[in-house]
């Protein structure tokens, strides 16, 4: 038995280069957007900012090849302007450019985007997220191109200013950020 993109239930993509070639009725009501505004454009238009474009597109990269599915969930915008957390999960087809044929699922994720927090920098970002995903000060290190005493450093400084005490208060605390 055979889908097409539009029957599945859930908000899906296709994308070759991170650009939208195929999406279904889901994905345009959850982002508020209608075919004509995304199909054959860069996701870019989805992410609050440009950065957060970039950045995310360097961690897919590293681990989204060989045919790996990977998934994060990361703060996305609709046409509205209103911001939500969503889970993405994405398969690439080409086994050597993950990004040349991929299929990637949005599901929105109950959690709210708080406004008032304490507002993180990209790199605090990133390794706070990295952290939520249970890697080491080493595996962040490796991943994101810094060292470990500098990712060590980041978490000590967020850790010290939010008075927590381990890892997974760290990435609770500042989830929503």
């Amino acid at each position: 038995m055979r889908f097409a993109l539009s029957d599945v239930p859930v908000p899906m993509v296709y994308a070759t280069h991170r650009i939208i070639r195929e999406c279904n009725e889901e994905f345009l009501k959850l982002f508020g957007y209608h075919r004509s505004d995304l199909v054959d454009r860069s996701f870019a238009r989805l992410y609050p900012k440009p950065a957060d474009f970039v950045r995310t597109g360097l961690v897919w990269r590293s681990h989204l090849a060989g045919g790996k599915v990977y998934y994060d969930e990361r703060i996305m915008t609709a046409s509205d302007g209103r911001s939500f957390w969503c889970q993405v999960h994405g398969r690439s087809r080409n086994l050597s450019d993950p990004f040349a044929e991929a299929l990637y699922c949005f599901q929105p994720i109950a959690r709210p985007v708080a406004q008032d927090r304490l507002r993180l920098t990209d790199r605090q970002r990133q390794i706070v997220t990295l952290v939520a995903q249970g890697k080491t000060n080493a595996d962040i290190a490796t991943e994101i191109g810094i060292s470990v005493r500098t990712v060590e450093a980041h978490r000590a400084r967020l850790m010290k200013a939010a008075g927590l005490k381990n890892a997974a208060e760290l990435a609770a605390r500042f989830a929503n950020n």
